[in-house]
């Protein structure tokens, strides 16, 4: 269970939503983590696998390149970790 401070909540309520909404128009949803070096991030897919991928600037362009996708026990505690469960 996440315990959530009112404030939070609000801004969680947002994120959530806004993952919903990628989802729908068939994008992935980028999770930022602390626990990942810098530079990577996590890219959740509507079909629920997760991946994480190196984030980079190429001019003003932002590129990604696939470092793994995540077992279907890693996904789920990313998940629960960002209050997305």
């Amino acid at each position: 269970m996440v315990n959530i401070e009112i404030p939070d909540r609000k801004l969680l309520t947002a994120y959530r939503e806004l993952r919903l909404k990628n989802f729908k128009i068939n994008l992935p949803f980028l999770i930022l983590s602390e626990k990942l070096p810098k530079g990577q991030a996590y890219r959740e897919f509507r079909d629920g696998h997760i991946e994480i991928h190196k984030v980079y600037s190429v001019g003003p362009d932002l590129k990604s390149k696939h470092i793994r996708t995540l077992t279907l026990a890693e996904a789920e505690k990313v998940r629960i970790e960002h209050g997305l469960h």
